[in-house]
């Protein structure tokens, strides 16, 4: 007889092998059920702790400083930031803040930050009125010579104010390419930014740029006309107030009306009663 063949129980073989499997998927389902657990438990914690510290009386902003500010007042830069004594400090969107400061048109610069625990800081810096550029419309330059702002009645009006321009020399942004007579009115009024400068801006009314002469300058009280072209306004400067103190020194001389300075070796003098032609400046 032969041998009986045995038969291999293939279902309990297979079975045996899917066991640890299951056990491997059972244990893995758990981890990540246990993570999200975690996760939602650490939200709701968050959320409420941020909950309980953004209502919480502690923080409540009870100080406002603000620095900065000059041709606005502490109350524009408060109000314009939107930040309120009695905010909480913490629910405070800094960016955002900072932000509403620099759509202002007077603003430049802005700083916000918390100071804990009661205190917001609001630090700014203003743009620096130059002078009125008068191209039909006013508009108000900085000292980057760059536009910032329409001129309205409540703006300063003490500034100088420049006509013969037009919109094609204007700085839209810093940095930008100027023109030649626009470089040329720039060039005086930063000059003009020392208080020493006998041509100090506040002295000065009114420049008017000729693209083919140059600059005229009126300024002083009673008003002069002091033309000095394009190029060497250091060196002009320092002629004119030579010739000032010249005149200063002269007996009988009734006044001027006009200066032209343009050929330093030929300075003409347009006295009150009749005009003069300086020569031999070098005297001065």
């Amino acid at each position: 007889m032969g041998h009986k063949r045995i038969k291999r129980n293939y279902y309990k073989n297979s079975h045996a092998k899917r066991r640890p499997q299951l056990l491997r998927r059972i244990t893995l389902c758990l981890k990540i059920m246990a993570a999200i657990t975690f996760v939602m438990m650490m939200s709701i914690i968050f959320v409420l702790g941020y909950d309980f510290f953004t209502q919480c009386d502690y923080f409540m902003a009870s100080i406002i400083e603000v620095k900065g500010y000059k041709s606005l007042s502490k109350e524009e830069v408060i109000e314009q930031s939107q930040i309120n004594i009695g905010q909480n400090i913490l629910s405070i969107n800094l960016s955002t803040a900072r932000k509403r400061l620099l759509s202002h048109s007077w603003i430049s610069e802005a700083e916000v930050r918390r100071e804990l625990p009661n205190s917001i800081y609001i630090g700014i810096k203003e743009h620096e009125p130059l002078a009125i550029l008068d191209i039909g419309r006013k508009f108000i330059i900085n000292a980057h010579g760059t536009v910032f702002k329409e001129w309205k009645p409540s703006d300063p009006n003490n500034l100088p104010i420049i006509n013969g321009l037009d919109f094609l020399d204007l700085n839209v942004s810093d940095g930008e390419f100027r023109s030649i007579p626009f470089e040329a009115v720039m060039n005086v009024l930063q000059l003009g930014r020392n208080p020493e400068s006998i041509l100090y801006n506040r002295l000065i009314k009114k420049i008017h740029v000729d693209r083919e002469i140059g600059l005229t300058l009126y300024a002083f009280n009673p008003i002069k006309a002091i033309k000095i072209g394009y190029d060497n306004y250091p060196g002009k400067y320092d002629r004119l107030k030579s010739v000032f103190l010249y005149l200063k020194n002269k007996q009988n001389f009734s006044g001027f009306n006009s200066i032209d300075l343009i050929n330093l070796n030929r300075i003409v003098l347009n006295s009150v009663h009749i005009e003069r032609s300086l020569k031999n400046v070098s005297s001065f």
